[in-house]
């Protein structure tokens, strides 16, 4: 945006070499902007889809054994795990098979109560 008002200012105002200086000024900004928010937003990597959900935690809503159901961010899921789980206990996505996702037992212990909704 800078660059942009730096350009209309030293065609219609500004005389020329000092247009031509703030031109370059404005764009030495404006690289250097780009630059710092590459190196700001390089901290945070967003993760979605079934990617995203693997090592979330998930809640029991029905038995697991070999397949049951589980809340995941809310949303109900149909699961499977290897090994049984009940009703209340505390797993983590392995991984994401289609609208199937597989559990191996949270190695943290019990979860909390599960999130609102459906």
């Amino acid at each position: 945006m800078l660059l942009a008002i730096a350009i209309v200012l030293a065609f219609l105002v500004l005389p020329s070499p000092l247009g031509l200086l703030m031109v370059a000024v404005a764009a030495v900004v404006e690289v250097g902007e780009v630059v710092a928010w590459k190196r700001w937003l390089s901290r945070y990597r967003i993760r979605t889809g079934a990617e995203g959900l693997i090592g979330m935690p998930v809640v029991i809503v029905e038995p697991v054994d070999p397949t049951g159901r589980a809340r995941v961010r809310g949303e109900l899921w149909n699961v499977r795990s290897s090994t049984p789980l009940a009703v209340g206990a505390a797993a983590r996505v392995r991984r994401v098979d289609g609208l199937v996702l597989d559990l191996e037992p949270a190695p943290d212990g019990p979860a909390g109560p599960p999130a609102a909704g459906g």
